[in-house]
């Protein structure tokens, strides 16, 4: 199909605002009730807090995490011109690795269809106010294609102190189009969640139903510099810290974009922060060719959205599939 080049404004406002076809709850597994639902969270959390010797046992491994933290934070750094250090990415690794194998059991698949060269685009969907989801997916492109990913970050984590330097000598970038385009044309792997806030932001009750993917900005950016797209499916990252409330104000005065209540944050203080153990899956589906179309079709509205909502529903298809193929959420 072709499109025309320009739409005008009251067009590509009515673009924008073009709502999607709502998605179907996705149903539970058969004789599965919503008691029963409750009861495998319950016993998750159980496991996650163990009796008192185990909480202890947990307090004291965090301690050792946030010391093995501080002092690699406090090495020299060897940054790049986006602020990513090497040398603090290594030293952070056993950290992932012990996440990715031991807590969280990830099984990886599709990896192959990530370019082990050149430019490219990874867009996932997105879940959690703490990046792990992006954390993995690096981690698993690390393993298997040995390559290092530049994720796009939401700018308000780079107002965090506590976590700006981290994110940034890790690989983080502001999420921005200029950024996205920059990095692109200096061959990087970039990792994008169109989603945005809106993913992190869901309750328990609409885990892995995708968001709207924004205005198609990440398209947008591989467009214009023909890197291909690779759609990614992830399942796990929904249950870690299970949204049954929001606290907005406490959220407004911290300077994020909402403050979820869980099972066990705040209720259990700072031990409420430790993900919970669940088991993931994540998916690289072979890459979308965007290059045939030209750096102008950048300008083509029509032909951004359509790209946007056909990316979206194969990432949702996926999530949907890896569900079923997981089949226990913590087990």
């Amino acid at each position: 199909m072709r499109h025309g080049r320009g739409r005008g404004a009251p067009a590509r406002a009515a673009a924008d605002e073009r709502g999607h076809d709502s998605l179907p709850a996705l149903r539970p597994r058969r004789g599965d009730r919503p008691d029963d639902e409750r009861a495998r969270l319950h016993a998750a959390l159980r496991h996650a807090r163990g009796n008192r010797r185990g909480r202890g046992r947990v307090a004291k491994g965090c301690r050792r995490v946030i010391e093995q933290l501080r002092t690699i934070l406090s090495a020299p750094a060897d940054e790049d011109a986006w602020g990513y250090d090497p040398k603090f990415a290594d030293a952070f690794q056993p950290v992932l690795d012990a996440l990715y194998d031991r807590w969280w059991r990830i099984t990886a698949t599709g990896t192959e269809h990530v370019p082990a060269s050149g430019r490219a685009l990874i867009a996932a969907n997105h879940a959690g106010v703490v990046p792990w989801d992006g954390a993995m997916i690096g981690t698993a492109v690390r393993r298997h294609v040995g390559r290092e990913v530049r994720a796009l970050v939401l700018n308000w984590a780079f107002e965090l102190p506590w976590a700006s330097t981290a994110i940034r000598r890790g690989g983080g970038v502001p999420g921005s189009p200029a950024n996205a385009r920059r990095l692109l044309g200096e061959d990087h792997l970039v990792l994008v969640f169109p989603e945005g806030a809106k993913g992190i932001s869901k309750p328990f009750s609409e885990r892995y139903r995708l968001e709207r993917f924004g205005r198609g900005g990440f398209v947008e950016a591989a467009l214009r510099t023909g890197a291909p797209i690779v759609p990614c499916a992830v399942v796990g990252s929904e249950e870690i810290h299970p949204k049954i409330a929001d606290a907005p104000g406490v959220a407004k005065l911290l300077g994020l974009p909402y403050l979820p209540i869980t099972p066990t944050f705040p209720l259990l203080g700072p031990l409420g922060l430790v993900p919970l153990p669940s088991r993931w899956r994540i998916e690289f589906c072979p890459p979308v060719d965007v290059s045939t179309y030209g750096p102008e079709a950048a300008s083509d509205r029509r032909l951004v959205l359509e790209l946007s909502d056909a990316i979206r529903e194969q990432i949702q298809a996926k999530v949907y599939e890896n569900l079923i193929r997981r089949e226990g959420a913590f087990l």
